[in-house]
């Protein structure tokens, strides 16, 4: 079997795996960071309903680091969900996309580094989901395939 099958099969699982990191880092940085980068990032004015606004910041990172993690894993050891996790984060980032840029824009019209970062990944999911969605070539076995079956030819 050449080895182009094979990298087209890794390919979505890298896609996901470098996915999955990519969640855990602002998930980190929203639970872990005293303001949840609310300010110190985002540049987000804390003085009014300063709380509120660390809180839910706060309870995005609780939902993103389980997440990244079950992407990794997914990635790493659950290859048969690939396609099903690729396809999610597709959706939620194209969610995302529409939100920060068509129907909640900013005030201040200045986004968040993760704002920009969306629009970029957008393409490479749906690149890297595309290949995850082919079936896999059959294996190569050196014997000859049972007469009837797809792909061989019938007897006239």
């Amino acid at each position: 079997m050449s080895s182009i099958p094979a990298d087209r099969r890794r390919l979505p699982a890298l896609a996901l795996g470098s996915v999955g990191v990519l969640t855990l880092v602002p998930g980190g940085i929203h639970y872990l960071v005293p303001d949840g980068g609310a300010h110190v990032i985002a540049g987000l004015d804390l003085s009014q309903n300063g709380a509120a606004v660390v809180g839910v910041f706060a309870w995005m990172g609780a939902t993103q680091i389980p997440l990244g993690l079950a992407q990794i894993l997914i990635a790493w050891r659950h290859r048969s969900l690939v396609p099903l996790f690729l396809a999610l984060a597709l959706l939620q980032h194209s969610l995302d996309a529409i939100a920060f840029w068509i129907t909640r824009v900013p005030v201040s019209g200045r986004h968040p580094p993760e704002n920009d970062a969306t629009l970029a990944l957008l393409p490479l999911l749906a690149a890297a989901l595309w290949p995850s969605l082919r079936p896999a070539p059959a294996p190569e076995t050196g014997r000859a395939a049972p007469p009837g079956s797809p792909g061989t030819p019938r007897a006239r």
